[in-house]
């Protein structure tokens, strides 16, 4: 179990809300790609569901109806226990009544090579983040109009 755990990649997760009803579901084989070409390992995949009242239901993937008709029965039992209580009452206050969000928590596959030469070297991670793509779009923009 050590050996695994060393040659595993940074574990990330993402919430992605859609509002009202417009998940189309063209995003899913694109997920399916990742895993298959050894991209991400997939560990959780849920869905909620925020009614008009503020009340929160966990949604099945049988229940999920994509515009595009796309088959989510590929993500059944992508469930690690990583998502808990406290994840889903902060997810819970973010999210639009009326919208449904889908909840993702991957491994990196593709970096876990190099995160597990950094810790054999004596790396430690001590910060991570992200950057928006509109946080890039306003930085350029604002690179641009100063030139």
């Amino acid at each position: 179990m050590t050996d695994d755990l060393d040659q595993t990649g940074p574990i990330d997760y993402l919430v992605v809300e859609f509002r009202g009803d417009r998940m189309t579901g063209e995003a899913f084989p694109l997920l399916v790609d990742l895993v298959d070409r050894g991209l991400i390992h997939i560990l959780d995949l849920m869905f909620l569901r925020k009614d008009p009242d503020g009340s929160v239901v966990p949604l099945t993937l049988s229940e999920l109806v994509t515009s595009d008709g796309y088959d989510l029965s590929v993500f059944e039992g992508a469930s690690s226990g990583l998502v808990d209580e406290d994840d889903l009452e902060a997810i819970r206050d973010v999210l639009e009544p009326g919208s449904v969000a889908g909840i993702l928590v991957y491994e990196n596959v593709w970096a876990g090579p190099f995160a597990s030469a950094l810790r054999r070297a004596g790396g430690e991670l001590v910060a991570s983040g992200r950057i928006p793509v509109q946080a890039l779009l306003a930085a350029l923009d604002a690179a641009e109009s100063a030139t």
